[in-house]
């Protein structure tokens, strides 16, 4: 744990739109779970330029952990998902790449042998969360979590000047690619200014983040700074 308190800080505040999500609902039986890597690929295929620059990425598509007692299995052990109506494909993209991306509306992909179908897509703005977090951050598996939690501080305060005080380590995982296995945390920092919460989300951390690494959502549940009205 890295926690360090100071007072609250929420002052109304705008977020900028130059960098955002694009949300889109999607048709699929089945997902493997372990799909990162060739979810990548489908979109990588229609846009090769996703994350190879600082703010584009593909987010992982994410199924609830419960519903109507089906349990989201543990990573590793090779099963489906079930995707539900409510699930949906986001990707992080500047207003120049939206156009382009805007385009993927209708197409089918194969994710490892399954189809996925894209729907009608929206914009999403980013929100001055005073709390974010990563489903996955690029680690060194060998590398303790309090090593991690201070390297990533570090880096923050290098490349955005501001200061993180709290951040939390969370599960750990294996996404696997041709070239091998990349290891990565669950990662949540806290008590963010508006402008350091929106530089987290639009620059993230670290590289791939067209398998989803690195790339920053709101927390929900837990306060988020309010817009200017």
């Amino acid at each position: 744990m890295f926690w360090q308190e100071d007072e609250d800080k929420t002052l109304p505040w705008e977020a900028p739109d130059d960098i955002l999500d694009i949300s889109f609902t999607i048709r699929c039986k089945y997902l493997p779970q372990d799909h990162n890597w060739a979810l990548a690929t489908a979109i990588q295929a229609h846009l090769p330029w996703i994350g190879q620059d600082r703010c584009s990425g593909i987010h992982s598509i994410h199924v609830a952990a419960d519903a109507n007692g089906w349990h989201r299995p543990e990573d590793g052990s090779g099963q489906l998902l079930i995707p539900s109506r409510r699930t949906r494909l986001i990707l992080r993209v500047t207003q120049q790449q939206l156009p382009a991306a805007q385009q993927l509306s209708g197409s089918t992909l194969d994710i490892a042998g399954y189809e996925l179908t894209l729907g009608p897509s929206r914009t999403r703005p980013l929100q001055n969360a005073a709390v974010v977090f990563a489903r996955y951050v690029l680690a060194d598996e060998h590398e303790a979590e309090t090593a991690f939690l201070e390297r990533i501080a570090a880096d923050i305060q290098t490349s955005a000047q501001f200061e993180v005080k709290k951040m939390l380590c969370g599960k750990s995982h294996y996404l696997h690619t041709p070239n091998g296995p990349r290891f990565a945390r669950h990662l949540m920092i806290a008590d963010l200014d508006n402008e350091a919460s929106v530089h987290v989300q639009q620059y993230g951390l670290g590289t791939d983040k067209a398998l989803g690494c690195g790339l920053f959502l709101p927390h929900k549940g837990i306060k988020t700074l309010k817009p200017t009205e």
